[in-house]
C-alpha cells in the first residue's frame, strides 16, 4: 500500500498506540509528541517520493513523442524510470524494506528526542513500529472496501472524487480506524 500524505498522521497514531501497548516501552512525553515525531519522518519520506515522481513525469514529458511513436506503456515506463532513480532520492521501492527503514528512523528519532525509553533490544521496539505499518496497510484495504460500500449504500448519490465524497470518506475511514482501536 502506498501511503498518501493525509494518512501519515493516521499511521503515526497507530505507531504511538502500539508503542503505548508494548509492555517494554515507556512514553516519556506523551502520545502526541510521538505522533508528531513519527508523522514528520513519514511526511519527509512522502515528500521525497513526490519529488521523485515529479522528476519521472518530467523525463516522460521530455520523451513524449518517442513514447507515442513506440506505443510504449506509460505506466510501465514510469515505474521503470522511478525504480532506477529511486536511490538518488533516498527512496526504497519495496514497501516492507521501506517500512523497515522508516521504523529505524522513527525509533532513532524517538530515542534521541527522549520521547521513549526501553530496556530491551532495539529490534524489539523497531518491530513494534514496523508491525504498525504492516497492520495499517492490511487494515487500509479492508477499511477502504467497507467505507466504499457504506458510501455506495447511502440514499443520496455521492460522486467519487467530489469534495463531499472525500469528506465523507475520511470521516467514515477514521470512524472505522477508531472502532478497531487504531486511532
Amino acid at each position: 500500500m502506498r501511503l498518501k500524505p493525509n494518512q501519515s498522521r493516521l499511521v503515526a497514531g497507530k505507531i504511538a498506540i502500539d508503542l503505548i501497548k508494548a509492555p517494554f516501552v515507556r512514553l516519556l512525553k506523551g502520545k502526541d509528541e510521538v505522533v508528531d515525531a513519527a508523522d514528520k519522518i513519514i511526511l519527509d519520506n512522502l515528500k521525497k517520493e513526490k519529488e521523485l515522481d515529479a522528476k519521472v513525469a518530467e523525463i516522460l514529458d521530455e520523451h513524449y513523442d518517442e513514447i507515442e511513436t513506440q506505443r510504449a506503456d506509460d505506466r510501465q515506463l514510469f515505474f521503470m524510470i522511478k525504480k532506477r532513480l529511486a536511490p538518488e532520492f533516498d527512496i526504497i521501492m519495496n514497501y516492507d524494506d521501506r517500512y523497515s527503514d522508516l521504523s529505524h528512523k522513527i525509533l532513532d528519532e524517538l530515542y534521541e528526542e527522549y520521547l521513549i525509553e526501553y530496556e530491551v533490544n532495539d529490534n524489539q521496539v523497531k518491530n513494534v513500529i514496523f508491525n504498525a505499518f504492516r497492520e495499517y496497510a492490511k487494515a487500509y484495504d479492508e477499511i477502504d472496501d467497507i467505507v466504499y460500500d457504506k458510501i455506495s449504500r447511502m440514499e443520496k448519490e455521492i460522486l467519487p472524487g467530489s469534495s463531499e465524497y472525500e469528506l465523507i470518506y475520511e470521516k467514515l475511514f477514521k470512524e472505522e480506524l477508531n472502532r478497531r482501536g487504531m486511532l
